[in-house]
């Protein structure tokens, strides 16, 4: 090799700009072409995330729509369009808008609400500072906690592969958009006669134990009362078991770290940086939640309302409550798709009037807990679909790039959020429409302290800690139970169970190949029933 060859391997070998080792250059979330279209994809993004909200009670899945706006914008014959052609550019694209119709709908104008209908005007901004602070915070800790031993990036995080199906598909064509195809008409044919083409998908990916667990939860909440009369929601069994699982969860999550952390010598370099960082990350996060926590105190008022011993106490729980919200909502969402962010805000509400909080404090605690989760569960997602677009870590230099810019690209997405609520909530609120789960949280903060929901809540806590114990930190079997006892959708039971049937049988008809393809087609019916989803609502909320 001469020695103008060698020079030109050592330069193409030496790390790039953007820190790479192989001379890759990811797509500059800030460049102006990607700039333009996040800022647009965004502002689009967050409306309708909060109409949607406010006119249905759901939010749906934008991630594909902004994929499909950049392979479109792809398409034109331009030179100022060839960048979209990358699927890193179109991964931004999508990371964007999905960022900002979850962090508009669910983060902002969903606990915004719950001072307005319980008349506490005054609080409506200072509330919408903190909760956009929260939003901000919790996006950053999933960036920063992503493929850690607690959020490993190998397990299933299925909108983000199905995203990044889709994306690759439109990329390289084949067999591939062939597969991605028949499972996206399969979810479009199935959402149209109402069925949760969602839950069929993630059960073909996610872990069998895990899946099995979150399909028995679907089920049996389903059918506990026609079939044997038990309310299941009046004795607070699913709420319960979701506090028994995810205290055992709290633990597991540190005993991974301290375990990684110990390990010798045959410990793998990667694990225990990822211990270190999960473990840096949780103390920075439960910081920053409680330096929220004190100024939404002194925000919203509430050191008039509550002594010094009992402001102190609020804080802390508040604190802890948002923290453990947001890791149940990401350990839930990365197993099944599914996050019961409202559900478990709703838990942690209930044990603060158990505790016996006054009323204005229970208000922003609820709306700052159900702040935190969305936004974490969302950036899962989208750093999941990076991952498989970027390789899946085969080039950590450029695989960590990449999801700087996406970083950049969601934070675009979350100041747009916030742009977008702050000068759209009072339109809302003047003609009286909030996200419905806000009338729950007001009417449960009203009825007050109840002994006897104290006594469900500790009875049903035991068994959801014994299965959470006996399942493990990486089945998770209590919080997916649990999640799934939080879900009243009975099809969507059923629809688990088919998907673990054909991912059983499937094997062993089609032989082993049927795997991938089962992944790739998942990808699609997810993927279809997402594009059904958005484009039912638009056209509801627009009649």
């Amino acid at each position: 090799m001469s020695t103008a060859d060698t020079a030109r391997q050592v330069r193409s070998d030496a790390p790039s700009t953007d820190g790479t080792a192989t001379g890759r250059r990811h797509p500059r979330a800030l460049a102006p072409g990607n700039l333009l279209l996040t800022l647009v994809l965004s502002v689009f993004g967050a409306i309708v995330g909060v109409q949607l909200l406010a006119t249905l009670g759901v939010t749906p899945s934008t991630s594909l729509i902004g994929a499909l706006a950049a392979m479109t914008l792809a398409r034109i014959p331009l030179a100022a369009f060839r960048g979209f052609r990358s699927v890193h550019a179109q991964n931004l694209a999508q990371t964007s808008i999905s960022s900002a119709t979850f962090g508009a709908a669910n983060s902002l104008f969903l606990p915004i609400g719950i001072p307005f209908l319980f008349g506490l005007h005054d609080m409506i901004v200072p509330m919408l500072i903190g909760v956009s602070a929260a939003m901000l915070v919790d996006a950053w800790l999933l960036y920063r906690m992503y493929d850690t031993p607690a959020f490993p990036a190998s397990n299933p995080w299925p909108p983000g592969l199905a995203a990044a199906e889709a994306i690759k598909a439109g990329d390289e064509g084949g067999r591939r958009a062939g597969v991605l195809g028949l499972g996206l008409v399969t979810g479009l044919l199935g959402a149209v006669f109402a069925l949760p083409m969602s839950a069929f998908g993630v059960a073909l990916i996610g872990g069998l134990a895990a899946m099995a667990a979150f399909g028995a939860g679907l089920l049996i909440i389903s059918y506990a009362e026609p079939l044997f009369g038990l309310d299941l929601n009046s004795l607070y069994l699913p709420h319960g078991m979701m506090i028994g699982a995810g205290l055992v969860a709290l633990v597991q999550v540190g005993r991974t770290i301290l375990k990684a952390r110990r390990g010798g010598a045959d410990t793998p370099a990667a694990t225990r940086d990822g211990a270190r960082r999960l473990g840096t990350s949780m103390r920075l996060g439960l910081g920053a939640y409680l330096a929220i926590s004190v100024a939404l105190a002194l925000g919203t008022g509430l050191v008039t309302h509550m002594s010094l011993g009992m402001l102190a106490c609020f804080v802390l729980y508040a604190t802890v409550a948002a923290f453990l919200h947001e890791l149940l909502v990401g350990i839930a969402s990365m197993h099944s798709g599914w996050f019961p962010a409202f559900a478990i805000a709703l838990i942690t509400l209930l044990i603060g009037i158990v505790v016996g909080f006054p009323p204005e404090a229970l208000v922003v605690l609820s709306g700052f807990t159900a702040a935190t989760g969305p936004a974490f569960a969302d950036m899962g997602y989208d750093l999941k679909a990076g991952y498989l677009l970027r390789g899946e870590n085969a080039d950590p230099a450029f695989e960590l790039a990449g999801r700087r810019q996406q970083l950049i690209a969601a934070m675009i997405g979350f100041v747009v959020a916030i742009a977008v609520v702050a000068v759209s909530y009072r339109m809302f609120f003047d003609s009286g429409r909030t996200a419905p789960i806000d009338a729950a949280y007001v009417a449960a903060i009203k009825a007050g302290p109840s002994a006897e929901t104290a006594r469900h809540l500790a009875l049903w806590a035991v068994p959801g800690a014994i299965v959470q114990l006996l399942g493990g930190p990486r089945r998770q079997l209590g919080i997916m139970l649990a999640t799934g006892l939080l879900i009243t959708t009975p099809m969507a039971g059923w629809m688990v169970v088919a998907g673990l049937a054909v991912r059983v049988l499937a094997p062993r008809i089609l032989g082993a190949k049927a795997k991938e393809n089962l992944e790739i087609f998942a990808g699609g019916a997810i993927a279809g029933d997402a594009l059904y989803s958005f484009g039912n609502g638009v056209v509801t909320a627009a009649k």
